[in-house]
């Protein structure tokens, strides 16, 4: 399965593991706020914020196929 993923013995992601990656962080992110603004618990600020920011990391550095 990983195999589809490797392009020329690299790892990328297909668009649309990239696109739901993206709606993931924005729905974490959006999360996020209403939590922050609700000053809700610090174990759901670090769970969202930790979500948003990794799936926006793997976005940032691991490349989409084309």
């Amino acid at each position: 399965m990983l195999s589809q993923y490797l392009i020329s013995g690299e790892l990328a992601l297909s668009p649309a593991v990239a696109t739901f990656l993206f709606v993931v962080a924005v729905l974490a992110g959006t999360r996020y706020r209403s939590v922050w603004k609700a000053e809700g618990s610090a174990a759901q600020l670090w769970g969202c914020g930790l979500l948003a920011g990794g799936c926006l990391l793997i976005l940032g550095f691991v490349p989409i196929a084309g």
